[in-house]
């Protein structure tokens, strides 16, 4: 922190205090008014009188002591300004603030040494007390708490609420019906665990697939490993039919609607997916919750199966209480169309065990304790029953703001979703500690006189679970606001689900995140930071992967908006997820024992948004997307050329467009450079205010460039050409979104102009990329 700020303080406090002696002792009003260039002609005693001409031997010694003077302070100067740019050159764009006696680096510093354990946890034992599904009391008790939280330190508060569509479980059955005759209906239920210690496990909701349809289904069974397309494909060179069957899948590997959606197209009737304990128990042979970290026989992981994001009766626009919705033939084709389940491993062992068919190949084994998993059909039979209950429901969104002091239009948004699918202690309840916990310390920073220069805004959301929908409707209804002001979107969704720092991000903040997390120890090893750990956990360069899939609230900002957004955690999973073990004693257990991983979530994830709000230049550098750029358009190559019919296709107007972004990026840090060298004692601080701000709003808009209106094929709610959701998995990072749909569809149909124009999209977008960053019109 010191290295990175000091220098630029001390060429700072010597122009502002030299502005400031000017208004001082001439008042503009003045009749002796003398301007700064002025000045700088007078010849000064030692007591700063300016000397009269007339005075012949005072003007000699005068002069001879300021020609002295002269040349130390442009040796000074020199020496000041060659470790300015230093600085700069290290850090990328970044300058301190030009009020009064505001020292950012000393508040960024005091936000780090104010952590608090004790009040994060205290927030997390309150949030965590009961079951909060969205749209339930409990949930909307969530949200008065966290406002009331936000209010007692000092934020201004709002909330906005929306009426949407949510789906809740009415019945359920699965029966297992033998081929003698007999049959056993599975219990579809989790456990409450034998704790030690007094707690009272509250009923929560049924473990369920939200926005599955109602139906009845009875077929034989086919097992489908983790229900990927190549897990079919398989099944295809078996020989193994599921058309008009019911499949039952594990967890893991992709999203569960994509798991529903890839068997619906393969012609299953029914799909049961269940947590191996291969995948959620360490094999089944190291003891269970309460008693290790591991998934119960019991446990269950609830879910959405909804592939889009936002309210799905109002795809594209707001939910607000009056406004157009979809009829309920059109929703329903934008939802599930066979009905799916969530069982235990307990259920899941009736199943298996009595499985015919040809025995699975060795990856498709799990953990459950038989002698060989087959994959069917038969001889056994299902019988699934389900109803669902879809309502409109209301939802709150709940904001904290700072405002800022110099820009109060330019925003740095923090978000975290509140409602959870049972108790939420990892996710999400985690995250909204942190987010607390950060308040907290803002709080601490205005009593010392901090103000951000920018607008800190706090987002607490509700009904992430459902498909992110109160994100998404807040940013369909801001979408204009938000193409203009937003400068980045922080997200912590889990903020702890174990040890090891995990970060993704879009590439221009990649370079924030590693300089932050060098400035916050690691909770884990006292004498290390977190980017130490994390640099050495991947062996001397820390990963960062991307948003281009889906799964959390930074969706609606960057693949529709277009913000520059992160998401961080510790822990890069858990086995109790979405079950009713995710406890505050699960986590006070195994996930963070001393809560000292918390802490740090909220210090990096805090410290982020700080420097985003408070530096000069906003801390965005642009060098590391190009290099990206560069390595997706490889690996498109490499993928064309495994094709024949793909001789004519190139990439090279993709590689041509990048060149000229690498050479305007260029041009940006030049033009800082220059920036920096112009705040001598002759430039007014509102002019390089003004040009601050220009270079900013063209580094926050340069990610808004790699949009298409039309958005994604279809899926044109997803407008990002470069980041966007995986054709096979919404959790999966997929890069240029558009081009990977386009080979994919030619691989079946021999196509390949429309692969040709997917990527002209593409290299067109990096081009007005280049021209926004450049500042040039072309």
């Amino acid at each position: 922190m010191d290295a990175r700020h000091g220098a630029k303080h001390v060429v700072f406090s010597e122009s502002e205090s030299l502005v400031r002696g000017t208004s001082e002792e001439y008042p503009d009003d003045s009749q002796n008014a003398i301007s700064l260039q002025q000045r700088a002609l007078l010849h000064f005693d030692i007591d700063g009188d300016p000397i009269p001409k007339s005075s012949k031997t005072g003007f000699l010694r005068c002069s001879l002591l300021s020609s002295c003077c002269f040349f130390v302070f442009i040796l000074v100067a020199t020496i000041l300004v060659a470790s300015y740019l230093a600085v700069f050159k290290r850090t990328a764009l970044c300058f301190p603030h030009e009020q009064g006696e505001s020292n950012f680096s000393d508040h960024h510093q005091h936000f780090v040494q104010s952590a608090s354990t004790s009040s994060a946890v205290h927030h997390l034992k309150e949030l965590t007390k009961l079951p909060h599904v969205a749209g339930s009391v409990e949930d909307m008790a969530t949200a008065a708490y966290v406002k009331q939280a936000f209010e007692r330190y000092g934020l201004k508060t709002s909330s906005t609420d929306y009426e949407v569509l949510l789906s809740y479980p009415l019945e359920r059955s699965l029966v297992v019906l033998y081929p003698n005759g007999s049959h056993v209906s599975l219990s579809l239920q989790e456990k409450p665990p034998n704790m030690d210690h007094n707690i009272t496990f509250a009923e929560a909701i049924a473990p369920f697939h939200a926005y599955a349809p109602s139906g009845n289904a009875t077929a034989e069974v086919v097992y489908v490993n983790y229900g990927r397309q190549e897990d079919y494909a398989k099944l295809e060179e078996m020989n193994v039919n599921v058309n008009g069957k019911i499949v039952i899948v594990r967890y893991g590997k992709v999203f569960r609607g994509d798991i529903v959606s890839i068997a619906t197209k393969a012609g299953a009737r029914a799909v049961i997916i269940y947590s191996d304990p291969q995948d959620f128990a360490g094999g089944g042979n190291s003891g269970f919750f309460p008693n290790s970290e591991w998934l119960p026989p019991s446990g269950v992981q609830r879910g959405t199966v909804f592939r889009g994001s936002g309210d799905p009766l109002t795809p594209g626009w707001p939910s607000t209480p009056n406004s157009e919705r979809l009829s309920n033939r059109e929703v329903a084709a934008l939802l599930p169309k066979i009905p799916s389940l969530p069982i235990s491993a307990s259920d899941a062992f009736i199943i298996m065990s009595s499985l015919g068919g040809v025995v699975a190949p060795r990856e498709w084994h799990g953990g459950l304790e038989i002698p060989e998993y087959t994959v069917g059909a038969g001889p056994l039979r299902l019988n699934l029953t389900y109803t669902e209950a879809q309502k409109l429901t209301r939802i709150r969104n709940v904001f904290g703001v700072v405002e800022g002091i110099d820009e109060p239009d330019r925003y740095v948004l923090l978000g975290n979703h509140r409602d959870a699918w049972t108790y939420g202690a990892v996710d999400p309840n985690s995250g909204t500690a942190a987010l607390l916990e950060i308040a907290r310390r803002l709080e601490l920073l205005r009593k010392e006189g901090w103000n951000p220069r920018r607008t800190l805004l706090l987002c607490s959301w509700d009904a992430e679970e459902f498909g992110m929908i109160g994100s998404t409707e807040w940013v369909e209804q801001n979408s204009d606001l938000l193409a203009v002001r937003a400068i980045a979107y922080l997200n912590v969704d889990c903020a702890v689900a174990g040890s090891g720092f995990f970060a993704a991000a879009t590439p221009q903040l990649d370079m924030l995140l590693k300089e932050v997390t060098r400035e916050v120890q690691d909770p884990d090893a006292p004498d290390k930071s977190v980017y130490d750990t994390w640099a050495a956990a991947a062996r001397g360069q820390p990963m960062i992967t991307r948003l281009g899939g889906g799964g959390s609230d930074f969706i609606g900002f960057l693949q529709h908006v277009g913000v520059p957004s992160m998401d961080i955690y510790f822990g890069e999973d858990y086995p109790v997820y979405h079950s009713l073990y995710d406890t505050f004693q699960w986590l006070a257990i195994f996930g963070d024992p001393s809560f000292k991983r918390l802490s740090a979530a909220a210090t990096i994830w805090g410290l982020a948004a700080l420097h985003i709000a408070d530096d000069r230049i906003i801390p965005f550098n642009y060098r590391n997307y190009g290099d990206e750029l560069q390595k997706y358009t490889q690996e498109v190559e490499k993928r064309l050329v495994q094709h024949r019919d793909a001789m004519n296709v190139t990439v090279h107007p993709i590689l041509s467009a990048i060149t000229g972004f690498k050479g305007a990026i260029v041009t940006v840090e030049n033009e800082v450079n220059v920036l920096y060298k112009t705040t001598e004692v002759y430039e007014k601080f509102s002019q390089v205010a003004l040009r601050a701000r220009i270079l900013n709003d063209r580094l926050l808009l340069t990610e808004r460039a790699l949009l298409d209106c039309h958005g994604l094929p279809e899926r044109p709610w997803h407008k990002h050409l470069v980041y966007g959701p995986s054709n096979s998995d919404e959790y999966g990072v997929s890069y240029f979104p558009g081009i990977s749909w386009a080979i994919s569809a030619a691989e079946r149909n021999g196509e390949w102009t429309l692969v040709e124009h997917e990527i002209w999209k593409v290299a067109r977008a990096i081009e007005r990329a280049a021209l926004v960053i450049a500042g040039k019109l072309a």
